[in-house]
């Protein structure tokens, strides 16, 4: 009987167990959601600036939940992809818009990126998530080449990619 009631007591005060699974990054499965997309998207390869203290914050109290999305100001200085690489030049103000959730907020941090970019009228839009996906920071050389191998109809299977 003591067992019975200490397993109740556990089962009433326990906290329900949240979790996330994300499947790792892929940039060759971004590229071919952005091309199979009817909405515009560019790939961008630069410098992000944003203030970092706009970002949603992660809490588990389900009474203090983020917004479901929240759009923060950036400036984008890099360049945009073509067929050649990396060299248009694109510098602009772009919307980070940050999505949750549950608990989960997506994120990422100043600096170099390698994104795709919605177009949404005049806007550019860097969209991230609780998993990661279609934003790539502190991008590799190889993240680079894949996506440039891409572009042009090259090999752009998962197997060509490395993730990140």
């Amino acid at each position: 009987m003591r067992w019975v009631l200490a397993a109740a007591l556990a089962l009433g005060i326990a906290q329900p167990a949240w979790s996330l699974s994300c499947m790792r990054p892929d940039i060759t499965q971004d590229y071919a959601f952005a091309a199979a997309s009817e909405d515009r998207y560019i790939v961008v390869k630069g410098n992000l600036v944003f203030d970092e203290t706009l970002l949603p914050k992660r809490d588990v109290d389900l009474s203090k939940r983020p917004q479901p999305t929240t759009d923060i100001p950036a400036w984008f200085d890099g360049h945009s992809l073509t067929r050649d690489g990396f060299v248009r030049r694109f510098q602009r103000d772009v919307i980070l818009r940050v999505d949750c959730l549950g608990p989960w907020c997506g994120g990422t941090k100043q600096g170099k990126h390698l994104a795709f970019l919605k177009q949404e009228d005049t806007q550019f839009i860097m969209r991230v998530g609780p998993c990661p996906g279609m934003v790539y920071h502190e991008p590799t050389a190889e993240l680079e080449r894949v996506v440039t191998d891409c572009m042009n109809g090259k090999d752009c299977s998962p197997d060509a990619s490395t993730g990140q």
